[in-house]
């Protein structure tokens, strides 16, 4: 049986960024290598859940998915698959390469289970990634999350946006379109009505343009906006006909947090984002009239948290901050969790 334990202890002793780049060298090596990926499948998949979920016209093998950020630019795709994820959501991707923000760019808050990252979508393009993608994996659902390059003014935004979803509609299963991450100057502006309704509306025509597969088309909100932004902000995305929200990004709050990194700048995330992002779940399945399925994402660090979600009426869950303090195996845990619990999940609208 595998144990975190010793690996998070050698990981912790080093700078956050440093960790996460081993531990994604790791799976690309042992993604690119069949003995290594039989012992991964062995290891960690869940091959015995019962429960697919179907969703924006997708089937997913199961409702626990990796959330944007912790592979950008695809390189471990194969690897990720085998820890038993029914979906991988790769980026945030921007059309050009770009470094992102300075480092030190990642804190951990180990008293409060929590990370603040201030990334500022740094990766390697759209072309980089597509070459990851033209050999990706068949047995699992890959989406990828979409941003603007920090370099865009906000007014040409689209562009980058209709550049993603041109260059990437042939070899993705779904689009995140990311205006919501607080580490991109600007970048938030796009949740306003009149910006987001322009944008999915772009978008929107360009997909038509597109023929052949309608890619879904989700959108991932801040939780940090007020109850008229959020009603807005839903109502804009059910009108541009875009498939569903993911609910949510980080958050620029700092609620009660006792780690000494309590203070840095960026956004935040892990166990203290769950019951915002509970509390969100409920107002968009409200707010929609439940015709718009949410992807849960913030606090999901175990079983009881992702039932909690799909409960509040979530279709499907994403994790990150949960894999760094609990593991890899924290995906089998959890699905391992849901099957005992018998869960029936609400019903996809």
């Amino acid at each position: 049986m595998f144990s975190y334990a010793p690996f998070r202890s050698l990981l912790f002793r080093l700078d956050p960024e440093t960790a996460h780049r081993l531990s994604l060298s790791l799976l690309e090596l042992a993604g690119n290598a069949a003995p290594l990926r039989s012992l991964l499948n062995r290891a960690f998949s869940f091959p015995e859940f019962s429960q697919s979920v179907q969703a924006f016209g997708l089937k997913f093998a199961n409702p626990v998915g990796l959330a944007a950020g912790y592979d950008k630019d695809g390189t471990a795709i194969h690897g990720l698959a085998c820890l038993g994820f029914g979906h991988v959501e790769l980026g945030t991707v921007t059309p050009r390469p770009q470094a992102g923000n300075r480092r030190p760019r990642i804190f951990r808050l180990p008293q409060d289970q929590a990370l603040i990252n201030r990334m500022g979508f740094p990766n390697r393009g759209v072309d980089r990634l597509l070459t990851q993608l033209r050999r990706r994996p068949k047995d699992v659902v890959i989406g990828v999350n979409i941003g603007k390059a920090a370099s865009t003014p906000l007014q040409s935004a689209a562009d980058d946006y209709l550049l993603l979803l041109r260059a990437l509609h042939p070899y993705a299963d779904y689009l995140a379109v990311n205006v919501s991450s607080p580490n991109t100057p600007g970048l938030r502006e796009l949740q306003d009505r009149a910006q987001l309704q322009g944008l999915l509306g772009a978008l929107a025509a360009a997909r038509a343009e597109l023929g052949g597969r309608r890619i879904p088309i989700l959108v991932k909100l801040a939780p940090d906006l007020s109850h008229p932004q959020l009603a807005d902000a839903v109502q804009v995305i059910g009108a541009s006909g875009m498939d569903g929200i993911i609910a949510s990004n980080t958050t620029t709050a700092r609620p009660a947090l006792r780690s000494h990194h309590r203070e840095q700048t960026g956004g935040l995330s892990g166990a203290p984002l769950r019951d915002q992002s509970l509390h969100m779940i409920g107002r968009i399945r409200e707010l929609s009239g439940g015709r718009l399925p949410v992807i849960a994402v913030g606090g999901i660090l175990g079983p009881a948290d992702a039932l909690a979600a799909l409960q509040a009426g979530a279709v499907l869950v994403q994790l990150y901050t949960g894999l760094v303090y609990r593991g890899p195996g924290l995906v089998r845990e959890i699905l391992a969790g849901l099957e005992r619990r018998e869960l029936t999940p609400m019903p996809t609208p």
